[in-house]
């Protein structure tokens, strides 16, 4: 009693900042532990946005993509400042996606400046201020530093393996002895010596697997310094900003990232004085429309403003530029559909005499209503057409050919880039090379809608063609057959 008095008043006779002190002290020396997963996801984002914006990775960005992608340019924009500007606005969300785990993380550290590391990166990405000089890096302190974040996500991921198949092998010898033990009728558990040898085989693989586990916990994350590891992440997230900002001219006199809306009606093969041609004829690119786009791309700069803040556009450019206009696909949630329906006909134009009834209905059922319409307006009239001119079949698998040739890399953009977003929410380590911009869903709805009904058009010839030369094969070959056969019974 005497004692526990004693230590009462010793501990009420200590400051309380010292106590805080002692306390952050001992929280000092905590490792990340389990949260090891976590960390090593953030900075697999990271260090993967760090590679995507590479001096050879950018300049593929411009020749591959902004330059040379057709699909791109006839149905999203052909203006490269508002492309440039769709990239540099998915890198900083990503970015803030990232920075934010790493700002839950934070504000678990014991070094106060790491706790205020969410208002220093929304002032460094405003103004450029940086008082701890978290960006202020070398070229071979960042390499080092990124050598060390790859080395920690690759421990870390092995470590993850290797405890989900030690699971494995514990949850499958367990549940080979419950089963031994219920299937025993005489109450006693009793092994033969061949499902001996597999228990002590088990065991034995679960005996080294929890070694490498622990030696894979001392070289990982799991026992790196929590506020070390926190350290390094916000260090790298400035650099990473940094880059961006330098990369997209940041912070620099640049015009306006606006919309181009010029060449409206260059999109497909067929525009809209065209639907009222004979279905049976491929239609070619025209340029008609131009003014009346001309007056809109006008309205629309207005709308922006002849100057904008670039410093100030940064932040806030992915919650403008990479929320769709209402005209897109997008914006109608109506993307990763028109991908599919896309890569379907594609099939069906590579082998339309493989393509049944059932897959033709099929395919019209997921057909939205504009799409029908179209079509219906399309096809009108040639419901008894007779599709047998070899050379007008020839004419529609080239004009189907150049449709797709622009257009099928956007669509099949568009599945990859929402399966990859499905797979970093399983794995440690991101897959994603695709952006937005080269996908489905800033492009122009009725402008996609127009080239899709041209290839269903197509489609739909080169299928009755495709029949009708299969009907007329089996004709002649029955002919011939039935012709012999009468031969035969009047020979002698």
């Amino acid at each position: 009693m005497a004692l526990e008095t004693l230590l009462v008043k010793v501990k009420t006779a200590i400051p309380p900042k010292l106590l805080k002190k002692k306390q952050s002290f001992k929280s000092k020396h905590q490792n990340v532990g389990v949260l090891a997963f976590e960390v090593a996801g953030t900075i697999s984002k990271l260090l993967h946005l760090w590679h995507s914006l590479s001096d050879a990775a950018v300049l593929r960005l411009r020749n591959d993509t902004v330059a040379a992608l057709d699909g791109v340019r006839k149905i999203v924009s052909d203006d490269e400042s508002f492309l440039l500007g769709l990239a540099c606005a998915e890198f900083a969300e990503s970015l803030r996606i990232a920075a934010e785990s790493v700002a839950r993380l934070a504000d678990r550290c014991c070094d106060p400046e790491l706790r205020e590391f969410r208002q220093a990166f929304r002032e460094f990405a405003d103004s450029g201020l940086d008082p701890n000089g978290w960006a202020q890096s070398g070229p071979k302190e960042t390499e080092a530093k990124i050598k060390k974040l790859e080395r920690y996500v690759a421990f870390t991921a092995t470590l993850y393996r290797e405890m989900e198949e030690l699971l494995a092998l514990e949850n499958g010898l367990k549940k080979f002895l419950l089963n031994h033990s219920n299937n025993n009728n005489e109450g006693s558990f009793v092994l033969g010596l061949k499902d001996q040898q597999k228990v002590y085989d088990t065991q034995q693989k679960i005996f080294w697997h929890k070694q490498e586990v622990k030696d894979l916990k001392e070289r990982s994350l799991w026992s790196r310094n929590f506020d070390s590891v926190v350290s390094l992440m916000v260090r790298f997230c400035f650099i990473v900003l940094a880059r961006v900002k330098v990369v997209f001219g940041v912070g620099q006199t640049v015009p306006p990232l606006s919309r181009s809306l010029s060449g409206y009606a260059t999109v497909h093969p067929s525009d809209h004085h065209h639907h009222h041609q004979n279905p049976s004829t491929p239609c070619d690119d025209s340029d008609s429309g131009s003014s009346e786009c001309s007056k809109l791309e006008e309205k629309e700069e207005s709308k922006m403003g002849s100057s904008n803040n670039s410093m100030r556009l940064f932040l806030v450019s992915y919650c403008k530029l990479l929320k769709p206009e209402p005209n897109t696909l997008g914006s109608q949630g109506l993307a990763l559909h028109y991908a599919n329906l896309i890569i379907v006909m594609e099939k069906m134009i590579k082998s339309p005499h493989l393509v049944g009834a059932d897959a033709r209905d099929d395919l019209y059922s997921m057909l939205p209503n504009s799409i029908r319409c179209g079509l219906r307006a399309r096809l009108k009239g040639s419901a008894g057409f007779c599709a047998s001119d070899p050379a007008l079949a020839g004419e529609w698998r080239d004009a189907l050919g150049r449709i797709l040739g622009w257009l099928s890399p956007l669509a099949h953009n568009m599945i990859r880039w929402q399966s990859e977003r499905s797979f970093e929410q399983h794995n440690l380590v991101p897959k994603t090379n695709v952006l937005l911009l080269q996908t489905l869903f800033f492009a122009d709805k009725e402008k996609t809608e127009a080239a899709i009904t041209e290839l269903l058009v197509g489609l739909n010839y080169i299928w009755k063609f495709e029949r009708e030369m299969t009907a007329k094969a089996l004709f002649e070959s029955a002919s011939f057959n039935g012709g012999f056969l009468k031969l035969q019974k009047l020979s002698p």
